[in-house]
């Protein structure tokens, strides 16, 4: 526990600091207003297609298209569909047989619960006018979303549906980080408290209309930083309050279905063609490299984690690979609507590697138990995504040029507010109604002692 601590102390420190030096260094990125052009949250699709050297009078007024409607209407579902069933399975077959009906309980519960917070108050803190900080609440219940609204080119419910998905999957990645000792009702309100005190926030920050880290140049295409990064550190929080799993260490805690989980990896990677080439916000060749460098990363990461274990344990493993994937996914997704296909292998490479020894090495170093690894692919897959959009962003792609100081910023920045909220969140559920379930409970199995149900 001591090193636990002083690793979260250390990661302050660094978080802190870093965004004090970034300030001091010249942004390479043009002003906020070209940012937003290649930010999801931007309702500019009209603006990318005309050149800066065009008038601003050529600039039409944004109209309704059909294409790229119908390309957001799909995009909506793929994503949505990464987390039921596609997080559902992949967690689900990775803890034991007697956790796996809570587990995939969990995702959808999050979704359902999720679902009204967005609608309630979540995506007007996201993505309405407000301050630096936070949007406003002109949008609670969407009441001033018209049937008619625009978003670029496409229906403003569509754009708020797309985020949604976003906002769905976050908190489910971070259900991984507690898998198999979590009191359902004490995840219930974990989960409400976080999605709107931190991730509607850190969407506005990156995403919003005048978001601070947006307005110093920030570059997150769909998520390495409110999604990935926000989710890992926020796993962490939750696997330092819950303490290690009964038997951690000291019994072997395996997989009892490595085929849903498989079977979840797959849904993940083909649903992750949403979360990247939707993030574009229309049918267009930037939306076509994001999924081509999507696929890319995410085949170099796989590779990548598998021949490191290879070479570590001498048996490479399907779960290992599957892992990978996910790992070169999630790096790949700040970058994708920046970078090449060059940039996108070394990507995948780099996140495969790092986030398997942190998987590994890591964890075992600072002595927490992260039951499926939301930190050490998530928060340091997001990292090393993000850090190296700052190497590789391409001007030629993305109308932006990437600096590595001011993503600092934004890593900083979120892993110091995640950590710390999601520290204060569980805090006050612990001593209200409690974060973990009894010793009996555990041992007996979450889907008995939680749900009254059992796989057969």
């Amino acid at each position: 526990m001591n090193k636990v601590l002083l690793g979260l102390v250390l990661l302050c420190t660094v978080g802190m600091v870093l965004p004090s030096f970034a300030e001091d260094t010249p942004a390479d990125a043009p002003a906020a207003a070209t940012v937003e052009s290649a930010t999801p949250a931007a309702v500019t699709a009209t603006a990318e297609s005309t050149t800066p050297a065009e008038p601003a009078a050529a600039a039409a007024a944004p109209k309704l298209d059909s294409g790229n409607t119908a390309w957001m209407l799909a995009a909506t579902a793929l994503v949505l569909f990464m987390t039921i069933p596609g997080l559902a399975l992949f967690y689900g077959g990775m803890v034991r047989k007697k956790n796996v009906l809570a587990t995939l309980m969990q995702s959808f519960a999050i979704t359902s619960v999720v679902t009204i917070l967005w609608v309630v108050l979540g995506y007007s803190i996201a993505f309405t006018e407000g301050n630096g900080f936070m949007g406003g609440f002109s949008q609670v219940f969407l009441k001033n979303m018209a049937v008619d609204s625009l978003s670029g080119t496409i229906p403003e419910s569509v754009f708020m549906m797309f985020q949604l998905t976003f906002a769905i999957i976050t908190p489910a990645l971070i259900a991984g980080a507690f898998a198999e000792r979590m009191k359902f009702s004490a995840m219930l309100l974990f989960m409400s408290a976080w999605s709107i005190v931190v991730y509607a926030p850190i969407a506005h920050w990156v995403w919003g209309p005048h978001g601070w880290l947006l307005d110093k140049g920030v570059l997150d295409y769909a998520g390495g930083t409110v999604v990935h990064i926000n989710a890992g550190i926020a796993g962490l929080a939750c696997a330092i309050m819950l303490g290690k799993r009964i038997g951690y260490g000291k019994e072997a805690l395996m997989p009892h279905n490595l085929i849903l989980t498989l079977i979840g990896a797959s849904m993940l990677w083909v649903g992750w063609f949403g979360f990247n080439a939707g993030s574009a916000l229309a049918a267009d060749s930037r939306a076509g490299m994001a999924m081509a460098v999507t696929q890319i990363a995410a085949a170099a990461a796989a590779l990548a984690w598998m021949f490191a274990e290879w070479f570590a344990k001498r048996k490479p493993s399907l779960l290992g690979i599957a892992s990978g994937a996910i790992a070169g996914l999630v790096a790949i997704t700040p970058a994708s609507g920046f970078v090449g296909p060059g940039p996108a292998i070394i990507i995948g490479l780099a996140a495969g590697i790092l986030c398997y020894f942190s998987a590994t090495w890591l964890k075992k170093k600072l002595g927490y138990d992260d039951s499926l690894d939301a930190f050490g692919v998530h928060g340091i897959g997001g990292i090393v995504g993000a850090i190296l959009t700052g190497v590789f962003a391409s001007k030629a792609i993305g109308g932006v040029e990437g600096n590595v100081a001011t993503q600092l910023i934004g890593i900083g920045a979120t892993l110091v507010y995640g950590l710390v909220a999601s520290l204060i969140i569980l805090k006050v559920i612990d001593v209200t109604v409690g974060l973990r379930v009894n010793e009996e409970q555990e041992r007996e199995g979450l889907d008995i002692s939680l749900h009254g149900e059992r796989v057969e």
